[in-house]
Order: C-alpha cells, then structure tokens, then sequence
C-alpha cells in the first residue's frame, strides 16, 4: 500500500487553498479530485464576489474568517497579479420600512471587525449609481470581485511549487481510520489504496459522501446537505453599474443581486431554491421573478434585457426556511478533538464566503492538521 503524508480532497478553491498552505509548511500533499480539472462544481459556478464581512451573525466562523481572509486575498492578489478590483457594494434600500435593515449590517459586520461602511441618503446613492432608486442605501468600499479560476490556477501553482501533486478524476469511494491516520480507497482510471497521516476532506458538494464513506466517522457528526441552487442571468446590454448592488432583505422574497466581472458584465442573481441533488438545469420560469425584484430597485431594465445565465449549488446545512444568519448555516470544520479519527480534519457547508475566506480557512486548517502530528 502506498503512503503518503497528507491528502486533501476536493480541488476547488477551499481544497486548493488548504494544499497550497500544507506544501508550504513542508508537507508532502496530494490533491485528490474527482473531476477531470478543478474548480469545476461551486467554485466556478457562483458570483466571483470578494465580500465585506457584513452578513453573519456575531461570534460566526463564517464572518471570523471571511474578514481575516478578505484582508488576505487582496494582498495576495495584488501579489501575484491575479485579477481583482475593490470596487465597493451598495445595499439599497426601496422603501422606507427597508431603512432599518441597514443598520442590521452595520452591527453584524461591526461584531466581526468591519468598521468603513457608511450611510448614503438618497441623493448620496444617487450620486454613486445613477440608475438606482432607494429612500437610502449603505456603501460598503471593500466589497469587490476576483477571477476565481485564475486565482485557483495561482493556488494549484504554489502548491506544486511546493511539491504537491494533483490526482485528477480520482475519486475518494471509501477509506476506514487505523491508529496512525486513514487508509483512503480511491476509484478511477487507477484505483489503488493510499494511507495518509493526514487527510483533509474538502470535497464541497461531495463531502458528506466522502466522510460517511470513512469507517469509524460518527454518523451523527456528519450534518446533512441541501442542495441550494442559485440561477443567474445576465444583462444583455452595457452595464449601467460601477458596483456591486444588493437590495436589503425581505422574508421570503427574492432578491436579486447586481454583480459585475472583470471585463464589465452585469448579472444578476443569486435567487435560493432547492434540488434534491447536483442538478444544473436552468429553471427559465424564475425569469418573472428577476424582473420584479430588480425593478424595485432599478426601474429602467426594460423586457428582453435580461438573458439565461448559469446555475450555482452552494452546500447548505440548513434547508428551507432557513435564514442567512442561522447559526446551522456556519462552516463547519471538524478534527479528531471533535470525532475522535486522528488526522482526520473534514469541511462541510463551504458556501459563500468560502472564495473571500479561502486563505483565512486553510491557516485554520493547517493549525488543526499540525496539531494533530
């Protein structure tokens, strides 16, 4: 059987992170990934949104290490020449009962070290986005947008400059704990056996599968998965939007998102529904509810301007009826202190913010995993 020190699974931008941070501290990695490339379900299927820290409840793991890594991204980023653009978010507010919600996420991203967002009037908003109507909005300057397949590119770099190697369509189909780590079963073109002192389950979509696969896991600590989908569709003209736009919430109704990529693109989305597994399938139906939503807060989008999108599944712990600031949506990150298999650290829900916080996850990560040696 052959041996290895540390085995990570999944190479989206979590897994890629967390192999990049290992290699770095000297361990030998291997990259175990199912797909035939990386980054190919969530990590390339969302809104390339860099974001402030401003929606998670206090005492979160998700706002602790979303602010940690932002502040990490950019500077990586900016190092390595990886394209990105701080260009700031507006939280609008259509109505004035819907003034109040602003200054929830002034207190939510207060609780997490976020200090620089600032009240707009009307007038003041206007000034910023001239096509935006609101009663009042909320800047927040650190917001921005990143190429997430070119950052993946630079974290699949470092690490193999640091001597890890990726395993493509390599899937992990089973593994069982021993007392000096785990002996994983991976399928593919060259099944084999591998035991690993450490292993990283950060396989996204697939994680629960992966952990229940491990013998001697504890069922119990394997929380459930919902597959929440997300459509987005497009702006099919010139953007008239130099940021981001996000209405305030609203119980149970959509909320349509104005995002922007690198190149100037608008879309709009994400919307929440649920699939009952990995279902791409774009629901054109949901097209009337865009229109509605977005002309709350941007009233010139005329029919026929919006255009089919993507779709996106984000890993969510809670189901239906769930709201944002749940504590059962947090990430949640579990080492052998929590279920007792030694070099064993599994990753569930790794949703939005995982992008903004990948680097602030994988230091928290190898804490754990160097802990354990």
């Amino acid at each position: 059987m052959e041996k290895i020190d540390c085995a990570v699974i999944g190479a989206g931008v979590v897994g890629l992170a967390i192999a990049r941070a290992l290699a770095m501290a000297g361990r030998e990695v291997v990259i175990l990934e199912s797909e035939n490339a990386i980054g190919t379900q969530t990590s390339a299927r969302n809104s390339e949104v860099i974001h402030a820290g401003i929606s998670y409840a206090p005492g979160a793991l998700k706002g602790r290490l979303c602010v940690a890594g932002k502040a990490a991204l950019y500077a990586y980023c900016a190092e390595r020449g990886v394209g990105h653009r701080r260009i700031g978010k507006l939280i609008v507010a259509a109505q004035e009962s819907e003034l109040a919600d602003l200054h929830k996420y002034i207190e939510l991203g207060a609780a997490h070290g976020v200090t620089d967002l600032r009240l707009l009037n009307a007038d003041e908003a206007r000034a910023m986005e001239s096509e935006v109507l609101c009663v009042g909005a909320l800047h927040s300057p650190s917001t921005g947008i990143v190429d997430s397949h070119a950052l993946m590119l630079s974290y699949l770099g470092d690490a193999e400059n640091h001597g890890a190697t990726l395993a493509l369509q390599s899937q992990v189909v089973g593994g069982a704990a021993d007392d000096d780590g785990v002996v994983l079963k991976v399928g593919g073109p060259e099944a084999m056996q591998v035991h690993c002192r450490t292993v990283v389950n950060a396989a996204g979509l697939d994680a629960q599968r992966v952990a229940s696969a491990i013998e001697g896991m504890p069922a119990g600590l394997v929380p459930p998965l919902y597959y929440a989908i997300g459509h987005y569709f497009s702006l099919a003209r010139k953007s008239p939007f130099n940021h981001l736009v996000y209405p305030t919430g609203r119980d149970g109704a959509l909320r349509a998102h104005v995002t922007l990529d690198l190149g100037g693109q608008c879309k709009f989305g994400p919307d929440l529904s649920w699939r009952d597994g990995v279902d791409y399938h774009f629901d054109a139906s949901r097209e009337s509810a865009f229109y509605d939503s977005i002309r709350r807060y941007y009233p010139a989008l005329q029919d026929g301007d919006l255009q089919l999108g993507y779709t996106g599944i984000r890993p969510r712990l809670a189901g239906p009826g769930s709201s944002l600031h749940n504590t059962a949506t947090d990430f949640v990150i579990l080492d052998s202190t929590q279920h007792g298999i030694q070099g064993l650290v599994n990753l569930f829900g790794m949703e939005s913010p995982g992008l903004t916080a990948s680097l602030a996850i994988a230091d928290y990560v190898v804490e754990r995993t160097l802990a354990m040696v």
